[in-house]
């Protein structure tokens, strides 16, 4: 699967590895929800590391579609609410 993190490009991740990235997911999700700026931020840091870790970089100029889109490292909570769904950001 292709992931897009937004303002950095793509990498390619094999779909084994989302159930790890799922946990990250929800506990940002729980963060979210009870407001804890501190916790989201470092909990989204680890997630996008996650990302970077286990996924193969894409080159610059590849433009394949993105199965999922995270956002930027820098993004706000309100930014990042913007972009999930019921099951957070990574479905499943």
């Amino acid at each position: 699967m292709v992931v897009r993190i937004m303002g950095e490009g793509q990498v390619r991740l094999a779909e084994s590895h989302l159930t790890a990235l799922d946990k990250l997911d929800d506990e940002l999700l729980r963060e979210m929800e009870n407001g804890d700026g501190p916790g989201f931020r470092s909990t989204l840091q680890a997630l996008l590391a996650k990302v970077r870790e286990l996924g193969e970089p894409l080159p610059d100029d590849s433009l394949e579609p993105s199965q999922l889109i995270l956002p930027s490292s820098d993004a706000t909570l309100e930014e990042v609410r913007e972009l999930l769904s019921d099951d957070g950001l990574i479905p499943g």
